[in-house]
């Protein structure tokens, strides 16, 4: 091998060097990228499931309240109806 060779190779050496480093870098971004999306879509889901605890908590909420007034009314309805029979047995007409 003479000097010219030795030089040429040297320069496809460095050549093909500059390619993989800047191949590297397009991987690098491109990762970097990903890794946002990813931690974007992820933040994203977080409030989803949050948003839908927060909702089936309301709901129960309001399924409570409304089981404790129906068993008030039919419990105050109940009350109403002894005391038209006692009354009925007392006060006869």
């Amino acid at each position: 091998m003479n000097d010219e060779e030795i030089a040429l190779l040297g320069e496809q050496l460095r050549h093909a060097l500059d390619l993989l480093r800047a191949d590297h870098q397009v991987l690098r971004r491109a990762l970097q990228h990903e890794s946002e999306f990813v931690s974007h879509r992820l933040t994203q889901i977080e409030k989803r499931l949050e948003d839908q605890e927060a909702r089936l908590r309301s709901a129960t909420d309001g399924v409570s309240q409304f089981k404790m007034f129906s068993g008030l009314a039919s419990g105050g309805s109940a009350i109403l109806a002894v005391f038209a029979f006692v009354r009925s047995l007392f006060f006869v007409p």
